[in-house]
């Protein structure tokens, strides 16, 4: 999967689970900041993530996570086959 197909995927499940106007879903939209995601929203974030990658996503990945972008590059780091961004 590329970073581009990565990030329509983000953005559909950011629309869908956390009802995100898809306009203000940018890679440089900060997550907390511009999009209202919250810790609890974040973790929800991760475990929706995993099916992307078919295993667990530890939160520790996900500490520097303060953009869209960020999501993007560590999501497509961990998946199988890609090497780390």
């Amino acid at each position: 999967m590329t970073k581009n197909e990565l990030f329509d995927r983000i953005v559909k499940i950011l629309k869908d689970s956390f009802e995100i106007e898809p306009v203000r879903i940018t890679p440089e939209a900060r997550l907390y900041d511009d999009l209202d995601i919250d810790s609890i929203d974040a973790v929800d974030l991760i475990v929706q993530l995993k099916p992307l990658l078919g295993r667990n996503l530890q939160p520790e990945a996900f500490k520097s996570v303060r953009t869209v972008q960020d999501i993007v590059d560590v999501v497509h780091g961990l998946m199988p086959g890609q090497a780390a961004a």
